[in-house]
């Protein structure tokens, strides 16, 4: 079975303390794993994609507008990969595919699912913020799609802790993942 680690919005804006959009400490703790589980399915030749949201700054079309302060803004710092992701990604980009993302979802509005199935990937693997709310519906769109699903609990949080919580059962109760703890 081939599968893919999908590393979700982890980045400034939603992660480091001064983030425009932060869970702050229970982000800032996934780092390290987030870091050697990427480079681990790099070094095992999986696919590994880094869906990262991007916005454009007051956007009147854009729901996210209305609901959250500005973040993840197009050409700005809040953008870029947080910690040693960086440094990993930009050592490894060539074996890395950066997807830009405007929904909640990581295949709304791309072309993943297409990319996963010209390599035959079955598996997915999922790390990032937020738990329950860009992880959550990017795992409810791959279950739709027949994907197996794995959630890393070292590796994805949110900014509340009763979503993270309930987004963890969901995924295993309702969508049958595989939650790794």
């Amino acid at each position: 079975m081939k599968k893919a680690l999908l590393v979700i919005d982890y980045t400034v804006d939603f992660v480091a303390e001064d983030g425009a959009l932060t869970c702050g400490e229970p982000g800032i703790a996934l780092e390290e794993y987030i870091t050697n589980l990427t480079k681990t399915f790099l070094d095992e030749g999986h696919f590994v994609v880094m869906p990262v949201d991007v916005h454009d700054f007051d956007d009147p079309y854009h729901p996210e507008t209305k609901q959250f302060p500005p973040h993840n803004i197009r050409g700005t710092a809040g953008r870029h990969l947080f910690g040693s992701l960086q440094q990993l990604y930009n050592e490894r980009k060539e074996d890395i595919l950066w997807m830009d993302k405007t929904r909640f979802s990581a295949f709304a509005g791309t072309d993943l699912e297409l990319l996963l199935r010209a390599r035959g990937i079955t598996e997915l693997h999922l790390v990032g913020v937020c738990t329950d709310i860009c992880i959550l519906h990017t795992s409810v769109d791959a279950y739709n799609r027949g994907f197996d699903l794995f959630i890393h609990e070292k590796g994805v949080a949110s900014f509340n802790p009763a979503g993270h919580i309930w987004a963890l059962n969901h995924f295993e109760a309702t969508l049958g993942a595989t939650v790794i703890r």
